[in-house]
């Protein structure tokens, strides 16, 4: 390390306010010296650096040769690790605040497992609350991005009603819409209207009186779970209107048409929507192997109530069972899924990393993993899975400024890992410790809190 008289006079100026900062509002500072820091600018590791982070936030990096260390930081020895962006789950869920401790565990789950942050995809009035906490580090928890309650044909009577539920969740201070199944052609129209009206995103499913067609013409923001893409890939002039889609369009395996793959990435990329696949969770339910007994009996399952596992068992039983009369027909789905994740990340289309957690065994945290090892399963490079959940949350957000990287401005959401992630995507699912927004969860504390949420679920 090099004096103090060498570094920029403007650089001492910014490091030293960030600093006073961070001692008026009681906060470490932390240095990690000696890091390998994944870069998912350049597909490449930075090696030998030292980050600096005061009040919550990156203040300096560099090489550990230039970077001043202040005297009353707390020293993380990072040599021969790898410093990486926190992860972003772009399709979760967080349970509500009648049952706080089921609450507490999710959020624990999700960054314990170097999620540092989360869109909410099923929003309810106490989550307004609780973005608020978890930003004022009031309740530990990754970045809180949440929809309000969802549209459904279930819960929208009219375009009158899409339209003024649409409205009232941006009074409400929400941060986009979010969409069910089961609305008319005249509800989604009017709920776009409404978006664009008030600046609310639309994002989730596609309704079947809607289609992708019109999702892309409208430009919804995200299309989760490729909903409707299989039926976007049965040619026009076929006859489907008779057919029950099933479980994500299993039930037109035998109509479509594998040629019109590149063009739906074609249109999909024209339209500027992006694309959450939620691999994982199709794998879950829909694959033969392994057994539902098995995915019960997986390690990342001891952390759920065994209530909420009993549904998930129940659920997974009931939707297996409609898959049965199409031969081989989960393998057959999940394999023109992952052709068509390649062929959209091929033509441009922007993909986001999401697992639908907690959803039929997919435990908060440790589902995002599998969707990393899903995607590169597709055909995506470690590098291109890993931006889905890092750099691209970030500029889908607007938020560039914010998180998704590793560099002096930003958020301090980073997890520091044993070996190099461009390499193998796998690295990144025990990280030796996390750090969200300044708060540092190093592995003993990790495994503490893992253990105590297991021990409640015996």
């Amino acid at each position: 390390m090099r004096p103090a008289a060498a570094v920029t006079s403007v650089g001492i100026l910014i490091i030293s306010l960030s600093l006073n900062f961070a001692v008026a509002q009681n906060l470490p500072i932390y240095a990690f010296v000696n890091a390998d820091v994944v870069s998912l600018d350049s597909n490449g590791i930075l090696a030998g650096q030292t980050v600096i982070v005061a009040a919550g936030r990156i203040v300096a990096t560099g090489s550990s040769n230039d970077i001043v260390v202040p005297v009353n930081a707390e020293i993380i020895d990072a040599d021969g690790l790898y410093l990486m962006p926190g992860l972003t789950e772009m399709h979760g869920h967080v349970p509500g605040s009648d049952d706080p401790q089921y609450l507490e565990d999710v959020l624990f789950l999700y960054v314990a497992n170097g999620v540092t942050t989360v869109r909410g995809m099923q929003g309810q009035p106490g989550h307004l609350e609780l973005r608020s906490a978890i930003a004022a580090h009031e309740v530990l928890g990754p970045r809180f991005i949440t929809s309000g309650p969802g549209l459904s044909g279930d819960r929208v009577d009219g375009p009158a009603d899409a339209r003024r539920q649409v409205f009232e969740q941006a009074a409400a201070g929400y941060d986009f819409v979010k969409l069910l199944r089961g609305l008319t052609r005249a509800e989604y129209d009017a709920a776009v209207e409404a978006g664009a009206e008030t600046g609310m995103a639309l994002a989730g499913h596609v309704s079947e009186d809607v289609g992708v067609a019109r999702a892309l013409e409208a430009r919804q923001a995200t299309i989760d779970h490729l909903d409707g893409y299989i039926q976007y890939l049965v040619p026009p002039d076929t006859d489907i209107a008779t057919i029950q889609a099933g479980f994500y369009g299993v039930n037109l395996l035998d109509r479509v048409d594998e040629a019109r793959i590149a063009q739906a990435a074609i249109d999909t990329r024209n339209a500027g929507v992006w694309i959450v696949p939620t691999q994982a969770l199709v794998e879950h339910i829909a694959m033969p192997s392994p057994s539902v007994e098995e995915q019960a009996a997986s390690p990342p399952v001891a952390y759920m109530p065994p209530r909420i596992v009993d549904g998930w068992i129940e659920s997974r039983h009931r939707i297996f069972a409609t898959l049965r009369d199409i031969p081989d027909g989960g393998r057959r789905l999940q394999n023109l899924r992952g052709r068509l994740i390649k062929a959209m990340n091929d033509a441009g289309v922007r993909l986001l990393l999401g697992s639908d957690a907690p959803q039929i065994f997919s435990v908060p945290g440790f589902s995002l993993h599998q969707e990393l090892e899903l995607i590169v399963d597709a055909g995506l490079t470690p590098f291109e899975a890993l931006r889905t959940g890092t750099l691209a949350p970030a500029e889908f957000f607007d938020m560039k400024d914010e998180f998704g990287g590793i560099r002096p401005g930003l958020a301090a959401d980073f997890v520091l890992l044993e070996e190099n992630p461009l390499d193998d995507v796998a690295a990144a699912n025990r990280p030796r410790g996390v750090m969200i927004r300044g708060a540092w969860l190093d592995r003993a504390m990790i495994d503490e809190g893992l253990a105590e949420i297991a021990s409640r679920q015996r």
